[in-house]
């Protein structure tokens, strides 16, 4: 017998225990799901963050003047 796929809605990661609780997704078919996921960790790129020790307000002024600049 094949298995039904999950609802996207359902099975994503951020919702799924809300799911479970309310009996709406089987933990069990939750957990097979996890499991028949393709490892896609070489496919991911390295990311680089510029984190600044200002307050918002004034990283965001700054960030202004940056765009503002271009255009003179």
């Amino acid at each position: 017998m094949a298995v039904k796929p999950l609802d996207p809605k359902t099975a994503d990661k951020r919702t799924a225990e809300r799911y479970v609780r309310s009996g709406q997704l089987d933990e069990k078919a939750y957990e097979r799901h996890l499991k028949d996921l393709p490892d896609v960790a070489a496919k991911a790129a390295p990311v680089e963050t510029r984190m600044l020790d200002v307050p918002v307000e004034e990283a965001e002024a700054d960030e202004g003047e940056e765009l503002g600049s271009d255009e003179e």
